[in-house]
């Protein structure tokens, strides 16, 4: 290596000579992926870099226990590999995420960057692709940085996340879950529930969608590292792989193994997909209980109108006073990017040719994209909508009492026949189902307070008989 001036320097791989930025860490196969892939301007994830700073502390741990590396270029990877995973040199990867679809772009990047700073820390060469990089291949280091950033995304992130919006959707429900509104199917109006049920259905579906997550873990838990360039573990040593994978654990915190078959590890992404695909069904949970809001919130006096989410901001350039349920909508759009970003991972799932998934990047980033977006917007929805929201109950009540189908707890007494002439003269006539129903049955006044009690026929095995659309 020679500096050809105060800008540039000069690197030189299997290549040939190469002009990389004086100041970079990194070599001329990172370079030279800069120069190829001008195509995003969108850089691999953090949590994605920590992940191969991670695996370059284990492997380079595993291989001085194995005899494969002196102690003193790896002490110096290793200190180098952890100064990557603390983030002290975010900026020294630059390649695009549309890059080789193997990653090695990427792979290369962390080997030249660790190399340069523990040539550094050590005095002595320290070699990208012989030292940084031994008992590795990006074929099976990419799919573990997958599996590493994906695990810890989540358990760092994301589950905590979605225990936070239980726990306010818990705490709502035990401050407002005795209040009694119409229920709707259909989006019209049916038979009365609480507060509390409704809102426990949300918190169920954030449960679920959480122990989906879950499950998915079991997965991604069996990394490819040990598996080399095809599977079959050439250039490593035969106990690589388990040290590796124990010392990796331990500096990450995860419980990871071997994968049981490092064909299937390397040519096909179908953990990556599985976690996807549960995000997805999150992202389908949380734009439900977003639009849920929207529409409870919907008016102030031509909508529902049925709560009033926290003020946030004006909602509008032209119209004075109006505001808009900013946060629904925001979750509404992450839901909307999450579901796209599954479609391009099941695409790119499909890219496993024979022994090599070759779109392993862009799983990569649109994954831990997801699991981001999807922690983030499960901290907004609970603190700024649904932690806030208040309730109207004067007009909730004047709707509850007015609603027809309340009738429905009539029909075990008087028959669905009988029950829809009632609920069609209250409906034409605005007035309260009580009222035409002492006209229209024999049914005492104390009688039918029983019957239409909305808050009786919220109760499971209460007086309330069918809850079809």
């Amino acid at each position: 290596m020679s500096v050809a001036n105060d800008d540039f320097r000069i690197e030189r791989d299997s290549l040939g000579e190469l002009k990389v930025p004086s100041d970079a860490l990194w070599g001329a196969q990172t370079q030279r992926a800069v120069d190829n892939f001008p195509i995003s301007n969108l850089r691999m994830p953090r949590d994605f870099i920590r992940a191969l700073g991670l695996i370059k502390w284990a492997a380079a741990t595993a291989n001085l226990e194995l005899g494969g590396l002196e102690a003193k270029h790896a002490a110096a990877i290793q200190k180098a590999s952890i100064e990557v995973v603390d983030g002290k040199h975010d900026r020294q990867f630059p390649v695009d995420v549309f890059q080789t679809g193997s990653g090695t772009s990427s792979n290369m990047n962390a080997n030249e960057v660790i190399a340069h700073l523990a040539s550094k820390f050590a005095g002595i060469a320290v070699h990208p692709n012989d030292h940084v990089n031994m008992s590795q291949s990006s074929n099976d280091v990419i799919p573990t940085a997958i599996h590493v950033s994906a695990l810890l995304a989540v358990e760092q992130h994301l589950l905590p996340a979605l225990a936070y919006l239980s726990a306010v959707i818990s705490r709502r429900i035990g401050e407002i879950g005795e209040i009694v509104k119409t229920g709707r199917t259909h989006l019209m109006d049916a038979m009365p529930v609480t507060f509390g049920q409704e809102l426990s259905g949300w918190r169920t579906q954030i449960e679920h969608g959480s122990a989906r997550v879950m499950e998915s873990r079991a997965r991604l838990q069996m990394i490819a590292l040990g598996g080399t360039a095809v599977g079959t573990g050439v250039n490593a040593h035969p106990r690589f792989a388990l040290r590796a994978s124990r010392y990796l654990s331990v500096k990450s915190g995860l419980e990871l193994k071997p994968a049981t078959n490092y064909f299937e590890a390397m040519s096909s992404q179908d953990a990556a997909v599985e976690l996807s695909g549960q995000l997805r069904t999150l992202a389908v949970s949380m734009m439900k209980i977003a639009n849920d809001l929207r529409w409870m919130n919907s008016g102030p006096l031509a909508g529902l109108g049925e709560i009033s989410l926290p003020t946030l901001q004006p909602g509008s350039s032209i119209m004075p006073g109006k505001v808009n349920p900013v946060i629904p909508e925001a979750v509404t759009m992450v839901a909307a990017q999450v579901m796209g970003n599954d479609a391009t991972i099941a695409i790119a799932g499909q890219s496993g040719n024979f022994q090599l998934n070759v779109m392993l990047p862009v799983i990569a980033y649109n994954l831990l994209q997801s699991i981001d977006l999807l922690a983030n917007a499960a901290r907004s929805l609970a603190d700024s909508a649904v932690a806030g929201f208040t309730v109207n109950e004067q007009r909730i009540g004047e709707a509850l009492n007015r609603n027809p189908i309340l009738v429905t707890a009539l029909n075990p007494v008087i028959g669905y026949e009988a029950g829809a002439k009632i609920a069609k003269e209250a409906y034409a006539t605005g007035r309260p189902i009580k009222d035409v129903a002492a006209e229209h049955t024999q049914l005492s006044d104390e009688e039918l307070s029983k019957y239409l009690d909305p808050r009786e026929l919220t109760k499971a095995g209460g007086k309330a008989q069918g809850g079809g659309g």
